[in-house]
């Protein structure tokens, strides 16, 4: 049944270059904006799918047919490194920069047809599901690309040192894993993807989200533009704040992912606090709108699952989230890019396929940004 064919359901409770060179990241000729959905949203966001005592058949369905999925386990086969069965999981959280459809108005840009991946993260969730390691990935890093099959049967031949938000725009979600599996050696046991414009609608429907900003921020390609000071950031404004590299910092990828570090635990204290189990109408609305929003891998591609899922993850704080960046260095011919430190880079790798802390020598003195403690929660 899908959404378009049903009449809206019944809810309870309701009423009827020529600028400088950047360094970490950076671009020697930088494109429109046209990125980045904070997708680690869609990890956020499977936590209002709690249908709480709602879940009439009708509405059910209703959410059901709001979610799309990939089959990323027939695409990539049995050659992937093997399942680690000690209780943890690893999740894929992926942002790409379409411009397609609703997504086309939203920051500028042009609909060229293609998609990157921009933002990107490993969620590793440590047995007993209470604490979490989050690893970005940095878009811009050269990475050697493995030969892979998309969901659509084509196979795409292998290719060194690309970056690595073009396995994305290669072969879709199925190569971007197959590459994060190939670099890391860790099996991703889920997919989580979400859009901008359900990005921006799922803060509005939230009430926005606190966050306080140490200095001004004013980026017109991302439309952002905040004083310091606290603000309680509608959509487009956490929109502007996800995507903005131009606004504060060295306007570097690496800055700008502090910066989306910062929000999401902004995002998860905001989540954990609202209530949105207190109004049945609202918790639909957020349910419908996240249902929208997220693409996933197959194993979670129905209600069922998604909120099995989700409810393994509410018991995490913000406070046991640990945010990091993939250890990366210069790349020495090319200081608009950045390379895999692969010795301190394996230390991450280690500790979370052993379901331990990421140890603090694996990210002491490598790349990074200069955007830390700009924002805080509010």
């Amino acid at each position: 049944m899908s959404a378009e064919s049903t009449p809206e359901p019944a809810i309870p409770g309701k009423d009827g270059s020529d600028g400088p060179r950047h360094r970490a990241g950076g671009r020697k000729k930088d494109r429109s904006p046209r990125h980045k959905a904070l997708l680690i949203t869609a990890w956020v966001a499977a936590g209002v799918v709690v249908l709480g005592g709602t879940g009439a058949g009708y509405v059910y369905f209703k959410l059901n047919g709001n979610i799309k999925s990939v089959d990323i386990n027939q695409a990539l086969g049995t050659d992937r490194p093997v399942k680690v069965d000690n209780g943890s999981e690893n999740i894929l959280v992926l942002g790409s920069d379409s411009r397609s459809g609703t997504n086309k108005k939203l920051g500028g840009g042009t609909d060229d047809g293609s998609a990157r991946s921009d933002t990107a993260m490993i969620v590793h969730v440590y047995k007993g599901h209470k604490k979490a390691s989050v690893v970005s990935i940095p878009r811009d890093t050269l990475v050697d690309r493995p030969e892979c099959t998309d969901t659509k049967g084509v196979t795409h031949d292998a290719a060194s040192g690309v970056m690595f938000n073009e396995a994305y725009s290669t072969g879709g979600a199925a190569c971007t894993v197959k590459t994060v599996e190939s670099v890391t050696g860790l099996r991703m046991d889920h997919y989580l993807e979400v859009d901008f414009a359900g990005f921006e609608k799922l803060i509005d429907e939230l009430g926005g989200v606190p966050v306080t900003t140490t200095k001004a921020i004013k980026d017109p390609q991302s439309h952002l533009d905040l004083k310091a000071g606290t603000h309680t950031l509608n959509g487009q404004q956490a929109l502007g704040l996800v995507r903005t590299r131009h606004g504060v910092g060295d306007g570097s990828d690496l800055g700008r992912i502090q910066l989306q570090q910062a929000f999401i635990k902004a995002l998860v204290n905001q989540v954990k606090h609202i209530g949105v189990l207190t109004s049945p109408t609202k918790l639909y609305d957020l349910a419908n709108t996240a249902t929208k929003a997220v693409t996933t891998d197959s194993d979670l591609g129905s209600v069922n699952s998604l909120t099995s899922f989700a409810n393994g993850l509410k018991g995490i704080s913000s406070s046991h989230m640990n945010m990091v960046t993939m250890p990366v260095e210069y790349d020495p011919a090319n200081p608009n890019r950045v390379i895999v430190e692969k010795s301190k880079a394996q230390l991450v790798w280690n500790a979370l396929k052993n379901d331990q802390p990421i140890p603090a020598a694996a990210t002491k003195g490598t790349a990074t940004g200069e955007a830390k403690g700009v924002v805080t929660a509010g």
